[in-house]
């Protein structure tokens, strides 16, 4: 007895999110810098460039079809970054700290 087994067909997308471009497929969790949006809603990533199968799509009027949905799972806080500046010999020191708002997503859906 054979079994054939079909390739399964990988379908990703490159999409701007947050500043940044992603690699991003259905089901991927995916923390970006900080979106519109509460716990819970449905937000529309712009997508650079699509993969599906053997075919790569980057023309900007295809691109403008396709839709990459993606839930808002909530809304936290990066890691503490902490700057310190020093200037031997004069007394000068400065620090300063910086925490990223960030937003993670699970994407639903390609279209």
């Amino acid at each position: 007895m054979i079994i054939e087994r079909s390739e399964s067909q990988v379908v990703y997308a490159i999409v701007r999110a947050g500043g940044r471009q992603e690699k991003v497929s259905v089901g991927d969790l995916v923390t970006v810098d900080r979106l519109p949006g509460a716990a819970g809603s449905t937000i529309k990533l712009p997508a650079v460039m699509l993969v599906d199968g053997d075919k790569v799509t980057t023309a900007a009027d295809e691109l403008a079809k396709i839709t990459v949905e993606a839930e808002v799972l909530e809304n936290l806080r990066g890691k503490k970054i902490v700057i310190e500046k020093f200037k031997n010999k004069t007394g000068y020191r400065k620090r300063q700290g910086h925490r990223s708002e960030l937003t993670r997503i699970k994407v639903t859906s390609i279209a």
